[in-house]
């Protein structure tokens, strides 16, 4: 005879931890910093808003004691202490972050009609260049186009809360002329230097300009840079226009 033996398998359920309706109802309100007394945010509905014009509203979550911001990036920050008229949490530095509630009405003024302005020049930039080589002449056009194609760069506030500022990319357009003859024509986008700068960095990047540097054997070299908006963080990539119209591009060091 055959005896076979059945065990029960318990099969484990994973409990996904539920938003805290109650904290973020306490959260509802305008927040000042407890040592100077600055609008740090608002909190209305399921939204945090900031009172600066370059800051991005974003959607907010209490799972547990954690307060999460849901922007560019997912980040969580544990909560210290709550209660109707103090909020403490510990920032990305493990610093303490203790806000209060205000209690003046004057303080939504702050907030009252603002939206998000982008940060850049947004402006239009003509250059054009001339430029001899024995007997030939070059006369070069560049054209930096400011666009509405918005790049979004997470950055962090005075209180160590991450907060996403928008910036708007521009496109640039060069025309290169041997005489009367069209050398070369055509727009770059920051996409085109997927392959020379990391993915992480282009995707907070606008590509700023695209600047001549000489004219040798092999044609006409431009340097693009791109860089991340309100710091000094840049890539370079040269751009080659060979005499026979084509471009090469290579990561500058």
């Amino acid at each position: 005879m055959l005896f076979v033996a059945c065990g029960e398998k318990k099969v484990e359920q994973q409990v996904k931890p539920k938003e805290n309706a109650e904290a973020k109802k306490l959260l509802q309100g305008i927040w000042l910093n407890d040592d100077a007394g600055d609008v740090v945010f608002k909190v209305k509905g399921d939204t945090v808003y900031y009172p600066d014009t370059t800051s991005l509203p974003v959607y907010f979550k209490i799972v547990g004691d954690t307060f999460v911001l849901y922007g560019a990036s997912v980040v969580k920050y544990p909560i210290q202490k709550q209660s109707p008229h103090l909020f403490v949490f510990a920032n990305q530095n493990g610093e303490q972050v203790r806000l209060v509630k205000s209690e003046d009405p004057s303080d939504d003024y702050s907030f009252e009609g603002k939206k998000a302005q982008p940060l850049n020049q947004n402006q239009l930039i003509k250059r054009d260049t001339v430029i001899t080589n024995g007997t030939e002449r070059y006369h070069c056009y560049i054209q930096v186009n400011p666009t509405t194609y918005k790049v979004v760069r997470s950055t962090y506030n005075d209180e160590g809360v991450a907060v996403d500022n928008v910036y708007y990319d521009n496109i640039v357009n060069l025309n290169v002329f041997n005489g009367a003859r069209k050398l070369f024509s055509g727009d770059f986008r920051k996409q085109q230097f997927a392959d020379y700068v990391p993915e992480q960095f282009l995707n907070q990047a606008i590509l700023s300009d695209l600047i001549f540097k000489k004219l040798d054997n092999d044609g006409i070299r431009y340097t693009a840079i791109l860089g991340v908006g309100d710091t000094n963080l840049t890539y370079e990539v040269e751009v080659l226009v060979g005499f026979d119209g084509r471009i090469v591009m290579n990561r500058q060091e």
